[in-house]
């Protein structure tokens, strides 16, 4: 799907306040590495993750993702009355019913008229949100959107390290848990509008999708629990980014007489691997890409739109841009976009 009048007129993120360190973690259960042959510095070591972010105990995703939102429409300059629309994206979520996006509704004041409702893909909900909204803007239906996520790893991270705790937790347990050890907490928050109506904004230009769904098996989440095929999902996502890729420099032309002709890649990054394979399977320039997963491991859905906020924020983006967003998902889903700065 391409647009011709789909403008970003806002983005905003905000850390979570405790940092906390790989070792941290891995040092809750050492008895268990110990017992299996594994060094204390292995979720380091595998991951390239030094630490994640935590939000305070008992704060809910709707309370950061309003934070996000707050920042976002205090930068959008807008009158709240005028958001159309609001989607939250996070995979963490308050209940399971009512939705997330009505608790961040109420508690931005938006007004009655305001549509309001949870979307979930996986890691590739907030790009999905983005083409959902847009998607309403370019027909017409609305003038702005708000689109949110926020993201908490403490409560899934704190039962998985009691299951690891355990004197019966095994090598193969141990690994299909591990990948739970690499996530982050975060929210992020982004209005779209008209372009008419957001003379200096950043046009989203559109995105392209593709599907693996043949490998729906290889995670799978739970609120306190997530099973992954670590190496199976790693093969199959490059496969179909690659293929995503393809698609996408066709459409976007973001390869001209061989020449890479984006700025900045916005990467959803899962661990420092990935990151790296990733780059290297598609031939990216490490230099437009800005690495976020040291600090901060992988904020699910809100990571994409927090590595554009910082990149945008480190001074990486300037005027005329051109920047490629792209998110792999379980499913598998894959999804790539473009945004001219």
């Amino acid at each position: 799907m391409q647009y011709e009048n789909v403008s970003i007129l806002s983005l905003a993120h905000i850390d979570a306040p405790h940092r906390i360190r790989s070792s941290e973690l891995t040092g809750q259960f050492a008895q268990t590495l110990e017992r299996l042959g594994m060094p204390i510095e292995v979720l380091e070591f595998a991951s390239g993750i030094e630490a994640r972010r935590y939000w305070d105990r008992d704060v809910q995703p709707s309370e950061v993702a309003a934070l996000a939102g707050e920042k976002a429409l205090r930068e959008s300059g807008i009158d709240r009355s005028r958001i159309g629309i609001i989607v939250n994206t996070s995979v963490c979520r308050d209940y399971i019913e009512p939705s997330t996006a009505c608790l961040v509704h109420h508690r931005l004041g938006l007004s009655p008229e305001c549509l309001n409702f949870d979307l979930g893909n996986a890691c590739l909900g907030f790009l999905s949100g983005m083409q959902v909204v847009s998607n309403m803007i370019e027909r017409g239906q609305l003038d702005y959107g708000l689109i949110v996520d926020g993201e908490s790893a403490r409560f899934v991270q704190e039962a998985t390290i009691a299951r690891l705790q355990r004197l019966e937790t095994t090598t193969e347990e141990f690994t299909e848990q591990f990948a739970t050890l690499t996530l982050g907490s975060g929210s992020v928050a982004m209005v779209l509008a008209r372009t008419d109506l957001a003379p200096g904004g950043h046009r989203f230009t559109g995105v392209v999708n593709r599907a693996a769904t043949q490998y729906s098996g290889l995670c799978r989440g739970q609120i306190d629990h997530m099973v992954t095929d670590a190496k199976a999902l790693l093969g199959a996502g490059l496969e179909l980014a690659s293929q995503t890729y393809d698609f996408a420099k066709t459409t976007f032309g973001w390869i001209k007489d061989g020449a890479d002709q984006v700025d900045e890649y916005v990467l959803h990054q899962v661990s420092g691997p990935h990151t790296t394979n990733l780059c290297q399977t598609l031939g990216l320039e490490t230099k437009k890409v800005l690495a976020i997963y040291p600090e901060f491991g992988n904020i699910g859905p809100a990571s994409v739109p927090i590595v554009l906020s910082k990149a945008a924020e480190s001074g990486r983006l300037h005027k005329g841009s051109r920047v490629a967003l792209m998110g792999i998902g379980s499913g598998l889903n894959c999804s790539m976009a473009e945004i001219i700065w």
